[in-house]
């Protein structure tokens, strides 16, 4: 029955066409000739890789934004604290979790060990704007303790889909966990660090944590973190501040 109204319509736009044209009539016996179905022209979605990924972040920052997997963090934060900066960042600094000041603000790094890092990549040669800054796990714990272990694994699948997302060049963690975390070994920031080591095949630098290099009166973890900034910037070709 479909087919019989489908080519019932065929035949009357193309009257109509015939009419438009002038012909008012045609011989007997003639076969009107109807016009070969056009079949839709096929969809070819080109997929650009950079919205596709843009795409897959804000799909995640839905779900760490709706995760209550640690009942005491999701009761305690102000909000997830989701990470700022670029795809393709030729950077990537990982801290462990965030702090009150995070929290407050729902960006990462920007109490006063933030304001340091800030004045540490910018000798570098970056803008805060140019590089990818997050955290391991995304809510605040109580009291700014640091990040257990389960809550560390409840937060490393998120972290993961980030971190491909970005896809970064280069990753430096800060302070002991998340040099752990990413360097997959123990030890402390000490015997992690004055190495370039790996993150799911990307070159990683360990190195101390803002807020312990503010809290360090003596400037040792100062001059050792620029030390580890230093290897970075030559693991990337970059220029050297102080390099002969």
């Amino acid at each position: 029955m479909a087919e019989t109204l489908d080519l019932a319509r065929q035949l009357a736009l193309h009257l109509d066409s015939l009419r438009a044209a002038g012909v008012l009539f045609v011989p007997r016996g003639q076969a009107l000739a109807l016009p070969p179905p056009v079949a839709p022209a096929p969809v070819e979605e080109a997929t650009d890789p950079l919205a596709a990924r843009r795409h897959a972040l804000e799909v995640l920052r839905g779900e760490v934004a709706a995760c209550d997997k640690c009942s005491e963090l999701f009761s305690t934060r102000l909000q997830p604290v989701f990470g700022t900066g670029p795809l393709d960042a030729e950077v990537m600094f990982v801290g462990a979790a965030p702090g009150p000041d995070e929290d407050a603000r729902g960006e990462p790094f920007v109490g006063k060990g933030g304001q340091l890092l800030g004045r540490m990549f910018a000798a570098c040669g970056f803008t805060r704007e140019q590089v990818h800054l997050l955290t391991v796990i995304k809510c605040k714990p109580p009291k700014n303790r640091a990040p257990t272990n389960t809550e560390c694994a409840n937060c490393r699948d998120f972290f993961r889909r980030q971190f491909e997302a970005v896809k970064p060049k280069f990753v430096v963690a800060l302070g002991t966990v998340a040099s752990r975390l990413l360097a997959g070994k123990k030890g402390t920031v000490a015997d992690l660090r004055g190495a370039v080591l790996s993150y799911r095949d990307v070159p990683l630098v360990c190195t101390h944590h803002p807020d312990d290099i503010e809290q360090d009166a003596s400037g040792t973890l100062k001059r050792e973190a620029w030390d580890d900034l230093k290897l970075m910037l030559g693991a990337l070709g970059r220029p050297v501040p102080g390099a002969k």
